[in-house]
């Protein structure tokens, strides 16, 4: 059950990458977009593999997507729907994985 955030940005992210290089020619866009978006498929994978570090991935992920979301709100002085969703979509998937990553580690 703890895979299907992962896959879910996952796709998200590829696809709003996918997206901001399309109508902007943002190459970074793209890049993270693509390059976030694998990782989190991977943790996806291994979680539901059952495999090692597959949540560790996924927070780490997570405090990636927050920590470049934050400047971003701060930039455009959170008027920006992009940068308020990726900061959302970071907080939300930051407190869950680290939930499970303590779940998983000391039983809590």
């Amino acid at each position: 059950m703890a895979e299907h955030p992962s896959f879910t940005l996952a796709g998200l992210l590829a696809v709003g990458g996918t997206a901001g290089f399309i109508r902007t020619r943002s190459k970074p866009s793209l890049i993270a977009g693509l390059g976030l978006g694998a990782s989190y498929a991977y943790a996806g994978y291994l979680i539901k593999g059952n495999k090692d570090y597959g949540t560790e991935l996924a927070l780490g992920n997570s405090i990636f997507l927050l920590g470049s979301a934050v400047p971003r709100v701060v930039k455009t002085k959170a008027r920006a729907p992009v940068p308020l969703g990726l900061l959302v979509a970071g907080v939300l998937a930051t407190f869950y994985y680290q939930k499970k990553v303590r779940e998983f580690r000391f039983g809590v």
